[in-house]
């Protein structure tokens, strides 16, 4: 379970993000499809284990899975990208700019969408049997999940919509710290383990994450939730993007960088040895 030592760590999150703006759009979408739908299959199976048991622990205990797996293999969220990204562009790589940067956005947010939108679909005609009965339990509640994170946060207008921001800035703090997890150890019982904790930490707290919403809404909508595909896109998807952004590249990515990274230690030596005046 070897330990990766900051700085080292630090140089793998910038060469990450680096890579990811000059990645083919082929491979971006695919990596951003297969992320967005492997961690939806983990949140409909936590939600599955919550209904079923009644015990919301265990379902976050056991919801990290997808995320390990699909990190594992390589694939992209959203709030990983918002997070390792603009280290390269900070760091002033070569070739690395805004314009790129957003393109990686835009087609991470795409593949994520499409894969989180496949699972929605296909887990909704589970939970109803193609759709030719009233969902099932585990259904019905995520139609409530919807209602609640919506019109729920509307009920309180302004401070709805703080809340829910604040919500996705402490989701992508827990969750950017488990990217950047999987880059602090060489083994991978080590990455998995520094995966796991902040991952179930953000879902027991329900903080808002961008990607596991756009499976939730949908489906929500799909199994009979009151609430409307406006209400998903105001009453939280866009909110939880911009929180995810601050947290993810603030909280973790700005603050990993400004202390660790080869830039930050030079500067450091050069205060260190400068001449008193």
């Amino acid at each position: 379970m070897a330990y990766v030592i900051p700085t080292e760590f630090v140089t793998k999150m910038i060469d990450a993000g680096e890579a990811k703006v000059f990645m083919s759009t082929r491979d971006t979408l695919i990596r951003a499809f297969m992320a967005g739908a492997i961690l939806t299959l983990g949140a409909a199976f936590a939600v599955t284990i919550t209904v079923n048991t009644g015990q919301p622990l265990a379902g976050a205990i056991l919801f990290p899975v997808g995320f390990c797996l699909l990190y594992l293999m390589g694939f992209d969220l959203l709030t990983g990208v918002m997070t390792l990204v603009p280290l390269a562009l900070i760091d002033k790589r070569p070739g690395v700019t805004l314009q790129g940067m957003l393109r990686n956005w835009g087609l991470v947010f795409t593949g994520n969408f499409a894969g989180a939108f496949t699972v929605a679909v296909l887990m909704a005609i589970t939970f109803t049997f193609g759709f030719t009965q009233e969902p099932n339990a585990v259904g019905q509640a995520i139609g409530h999940i919807g209602e609640g994170r919506t019109v729920g946060y509307a009920a309180h207008g302004a401070a709805g919509m703080l809340t829910l921001f604040v919500r996705g800035v402490l989701c992508n703090w827990m969750v950017s710290t488990g990217v950047v997890g999987a880059m602090m150890s060489t083994s991978v019982s080590g990455k998995v383990l520094a995966m796991w904790m902040p991952v179930m930490l953000f879902f027991y707290m329900g903080f808002e994450h961008s990607v596991v919403n756009m499976y939730l809404f949908p489906s929500g909508i799909m199994l009979g939730g009151q609430f409307s595909i406006m209400d998903y896109l105001i009453w939280n998807e866009i909110p939880t993007v911009l929180g995810n952004l601050v947290g993810g590249f603030a909280f973790v990515g700005l603050a990993l960088y400004a202390t660790h990274s080869a830039r930050a230690t030079q500067r450091a030596a050069s205060a260190k040895f400068a001449p008193a005046e």
